[in-house]
């Protein structure tokens, strides 16, 4: 510990210092492991992060069809801005993190991770960082730690990422889960972050971002990244069951609620919306039962019935909302 109180004193003479300048960046102490990874079939990049900090989520940062980017240990977060800018304009991650590396003087102290378009990683753990401190560097991710428990945390991350079935959200919840499991920060565990982008810039940030989900408080940061995840699927079939919905196509609305509603199976939200696509199928008989569950756990919804009837979302027909309602 005598060496992470030395590092401490080092950094906060070097901000307190008159000669450091106004523009110098804020140092913050976070300790974390993380990984940056890119999917060469889709073009997606990821990254995710646990931490025993408030607001990992903080240290990661990702651009569509430019890059990613991990910067952690006693943080200075220009890396993530700053580093995704040189991507975008023709730089490798190499490159990139080089460029960064170069004009900082405190680099001794950093963890940064980078990957760019090609899916190539580059990683840079400063010689200061808090044993147990390191990386790995595989075929289209980085995974970085620093402050562990244990040596073999980052080496169980790339294993789990490699070996894992799945989109880039459960290869890195894996990774993530794998690192913990292998003893994880030594101080503990607060909060986590987990981010995937699309291939390409739409110019529409809302779609851009596929999974954007962030713990940043809580006991079982990890577990709590893992419910949120499952949500943030059953949330997107929602979303593409309501595209289904106002294009008329009720067949495939029901397809994307049912894959939501077994995502989720306690959303209430989720089962209406099920039952009620069922109902505009004219599946009336199935749809009745799960209306019974909805409306048993939150009779709120039965109130919900007769207003998407001039919506258009369900029949006019007095009859089938009077069985709806029975239930």
């Amino acid at each position: 510990m005598s060496r992470y109180i030395l590092a401490i004193a080092i950094i906060m003479l070097i901000i307190t210092s008159p000669s450091s300048g106004q523009d110098r960046v804020p140092y913050k102490p976070v300790n974390t492991y993380s990984i940056v990874c890119f999917d060469p079939e889709t073009g997606q990049f990821g990254a995710a992060v646990q931490s025993h900090y408030f607001k990992v989520a903080d240290v990661i940062w990702l651009k569509p069809g430019v890059g990613a980017v991990a910067t952690q240990s006693l943080v200075d977060f220009a890396y993530g801005p700053i580093g995704l800018e040189m991507m975008e304009k023709g730089r490798t991650a190499q490159e990139a993190l080089s460029g960064c590396l170069a004009s900082d003087p405190d680099r001794d102290y950093r963890q940064v991770a980078m990957i760019d378009k090609m899916g190539i990683a580059s990683a840079h753990t400063g010689l200061n960082c808090i044993a147990e401190a390191g990386h790995m560097i595989g075929d289209n991710f980085s995974v970085q730690a620093n402050l562990m428990r244990n040596v073999t945390v980052w080496g169980a991350m790339a294993t789990a990422f490699k070996e894992t079935e799945g989109d880039l959200a459960e290869k890195m919840m894996a990774a993530l889960e794998a690192a913990q499991a292998e003893g994880g920060d030594i101080r503990g565990k607060q909060s986590a972050a987990m981010v995937v982008v699309s291939g390409e810039a739409t110019g529409q940030s809302w779609r851009d971002r596929l999974i954007d989900i962030r713990v940043d408080d809580h006991a079982e940061p990890l577990k709590e990244l893992r419910r949120l995840l499952n949500i943030s699927r059953a949330y997107n079939h929602m979303d593409e069951g309501d595209s289904f919905i106002t294009m008329g196509d009720f067949e495939a609305a029901e397809r994307e609620y049912k894959m939501a509603s077994e995502l989720a199976p306690d959303n209430v939200e989720i089962k209406f919306w099920y039952a009620v696509t069922l109902a505009t199928e004219r599946e009336l008989k199935d749809a009745l039962p799960i209306f019974k569950e909805v409306f048993a756990q939150d009779s709120i919804w039965k109130e919900l019935v007769p207003r998407l009837v001039p919506a258009g979302i369900l029949p006019d027909d007095q009859g089938v909302i009077d069985l709806i309602l029975e239930q």
